[in-house]
């Protein structure tokens, strides 16, 4: 499988969000309850251990898609805030309040404009956004400042030394990769990733002042890729290589 890459520079904010709005409803409804087999297995473990006991604590869901995710954390007994710019993915996930009436505050708004949150939280959560924004800086800033002081943010992104693994691996056997100090962007089904080395997130971090709690690169259980395997081939890469990388830092 050949990716082609694009750099970044010409994109705007607005043109992604305008292709987020043409995720299928159908791709939004497979989500439920708890994601995708990616969430389910390696993403929402490592987030809710990161996190702790979110019972009575004040989350907010920054990118929130579909809402899954802060439907999990209402769940657990967080007073939810979600954010999205996106406005078929926030109808849908304000659809499921109206149902299950958990206490969810969807707003809908850009994470990279101002977003008069600032100290509210104790804890932000910002789980595969960052790297789907080609202007990413603000969106991280407003993270930071939404949060109160000693306050925890969680980021997750496609882990970027291996963003292509499933399909590397069932084209060669093992995993390769080139341009890794670069950024660029790239081609997915309903709109693309933007590649850049990981050191750039953790150094915009410090300089907002957070300091590193935890670095996590989840891996598969063998179980898991096992019950998989028959219907993605390649899965067992998973147990090998990390295919996501999960950043807990606190608020200094």
């Amino acid at each position: 499988m050949t990716t082609h890459h694009r750099t970044t520079h010409h994109r705007t904010n607005r043109a992604a969000i305008d292709q987020w709005n043409t995720y299928p409803r159908a791709a939004m409804e497979a989500m439920e309850p708890e994601g995708d087999f990616a969430k389910r297995h390696l993403l929402n473990p490592v987030l809710f251990r990161l996190l702790g006991d979110v019972r009575g604590r004040r989350v907010l869901d920054a990118g929130c898609g579909q809402g899954y995710f802060s439907r999990l954390l209402a769940d657990r007994g967080a007073h939810v805030t979600a954010v999205e710019p996106a406005r078929a993915l926030l109808d849908y996930a304000r659809e499921k309040e109206a149902e299950r009436r958990q206490g969810i505050r969807y707003v809908h708004a850009e994470l990279g404009q101002p977003l008069a949150m600032e100290g509210e939280f104790d804890a932000v959560v910002c789980s595969m956004v960052l790297g789907t924004v080609p202007d990413w800086k603000p969106a991280l800033r407003s993270c930071v400042r939404a949060l109160r002081p000693g306050g925890l943010l969680v980021i997750s992104l496609n882990h970027p030394a291996f963003e292509q693994l499933l399909s590397t691996w069932r084209t060669h056997g093992a995993y390769r990769i080139h341009r890794y100090l670069e950024e660029y962007e790239i081609p997915q089904t309903h709109a693309p990733d933007y590649h850049r080395p990981l050191s750039t997130y953790l150094n915009e971090l410090a300089g907002l002042g957070c300091r590193l709690r935890e670095l996590a690169e989840p891996g598969l259980s063998a179980a898991a890729a096992r019950d998989a395997e028959p219907t993605t081939p390649g899965i067992e890469s998973y147990t090998q290589l990390p295919n996501f990388a999960v950043i807990a830092a606190s608020l200094e």
